[in-house]
């Protein structure tokens, strides 16, 4: 959530940051509700004021035995119309926090011009997609073959957009995520997390997802208490720390965690339906920092590389790409996309986003820490994907298929699974 003053003070500066990125700002009615807000703060304090001198008056009036009849009334008047401005201060407050609510972030100059992904800058790409000698089939033609992915039942259980993995399938998948996890934990300085999966409204406000998306989400109200399926664990990992006051020395503050993802997808229907690259629920084990304002940019740029390193060890071809002003998410300021190749498609595909939010969230949660004049400041906050178990799965079948249908997996899994062939028929060999 921005501050209002400020962006009253950035003025057209503010309106050509957030046009680049497809919203209007009004300033003259975010200028009009700051102004109401602060006569009303002025009002209310200049009535307590005269309320306070009122009742001093009449204390010493009826010390020395005269009438306080007309000055109790004015006293009882004076509240009265104080309950009344507070009451209107209280509405005003809450149309202007409402409006800052659906204010996004201001995208950083060095993010390209553009509103889709056509329009993204292509950073650097690492590896060779591969070369096939036949003709490469998608993951889900390959996992179906094997036995190890199963949709039709997955329908039968959920409706569309779920999976089931079997066997050295689901081996897979959990090798992969501990892979991830080790990679994060022991070389990377993160600490795990477990974390809840429902969390409250003001917990999905303080990272952003609400009120914008609510669409997005799945939601459930059980006992009176209103809750969400969290759409990532960016969500719980970042209001971890809402309302709190972080010590300077305690950051940078890292953190990760393997969760399910809850996702409705509305408005997606027809797009990358067929598989695990878009689905209602999927596994991902997230990123997040926590530093200093100044120090955010940077720690982004470390993220990306910590979510690069487990492509890697995965011996996966993919690119870095930076995101157009007006395709960059919401709360964010700069994001990178890292998209590995998918061979069945012919390109690469998203595979994980780091963004740089700025004090975005952390004015919105609550997330503070101090300056070097020991001033209370929101902290920064940067996520990203380390990685999404399901499209990672169908990247490694995809580019790791062999000309029999068998699947050769990457040496860093082996001491996960026990094996590295998947074969055609489903099961496993040593090679």
């Amino acid at each position: 959530m921005h501050d209002a003053r400020a962006l009253i003070d950035m003025g057209e500066e503010a309106v050509r940051r957030l046009a680049r990125r497809g919203y209007t700002l009004d300033l003259a009615s975010l200028e009009s509700l700051q102004t109401r807000r602060n006569q009303s703060i002025r009002t209310v304090d200049d009535l307590r004021a005269e309320s306070k001198r009122i009742a001093q008056e009449v204390q010493q009036t009826a010390k020395a035995g005269g009438d306080i009849s007309v000055l109790k009334d004015t006293a009882r008047k004076l509240k009265e119309q104080i309950r009344e401005v507070e009451a209107e201060q209280e509405q005003i407050q809450e149309e202007l926090t409402q409006l800052l609510l659906t204010i996004p972030n201001l995208p950083l100059d060095e993010a390209p011009d553009g509103d889709s992904e056509e329009f993204a800058v292509e950073q650097r790409r690492v590896g060779n997609p591969p070369a096939f000698s036949f003709e490469p089939k998608d993951h889900v033609s390959l996992g179906e073959a094997m036995g190890i992915l199963d949709f039709g039942r997955a329908t039968k259980l959920s409706g569309p957009r779920f999976s089931v993995l079997r066997s050295v399938g689901a081996a897979l998948e959990r090798a992969l995520a501990a892979l991830f996890l080790d990679l994060h934990t022991r070389r990377h300085g993160y600490v795990e997390h477990s974390v809840p999966f429902l969390v409250t409204r003001k917990t999905m406000t303080g990272t952003g997802q609400l009120p914008k998306f609510e669409e997005d989400l799945f939601r459930t109200e059980v006992a009176d208490r209103d809750l969400f399926l969290i759409p990532t664990a960016e969500v719980p990992l970042t209001n971890l720390y809402a309302d709190e006051i972080i010590a300077p020395a305690e950051l940078p503050i890292a953190m990760t965690a393997l969760t399910p993802c809850f996702r409705s997808e509305a408005g997606s229907y027809g797009r990358d339906t067929r598989g695990l690259i878009r689905q209602h629920q999927f596994s991902k084990v997230e990123m997040v920092r926590i530093c200093a304002a100044e120090d955010s940019r940077a720690e982004m740029e470390k993220m990306v590389g910590h979510a690069e390193a487990c492509l890697k060890e995965l011996d996966l071809a993919y690119r870095v790409v930076t995101l157009a002003a007006g395709d960059t998410g919401f709360s964010a300021q700069l994001t990178y996309d890292i998209e590995v190749w998918l061979p069945s498609q012919h390109t690469y595909r998203e595979i994980s986003s780091v963004s740089d939010f700025g004090t975005f969230q952390g004015r919105r949660a609550g997330i503070r820490t101090r300056d070097t004049g020991g001033k209370t400041v929101p902290a920064a906050t940067v996520n990203g994907s380390g990685l999404p178990i399901g499209r990672t799965l169908a990247a490694v079948l995809e580019q790791h298929q062999q000309a029999d249908g068998s699947v050769l997996l990457p040496e860093s899994l082996v001491k996960y699974l026990g094996f590295r062939r998947i074969k055609a028929d489903g099961t496993s060999s040593e090679a």
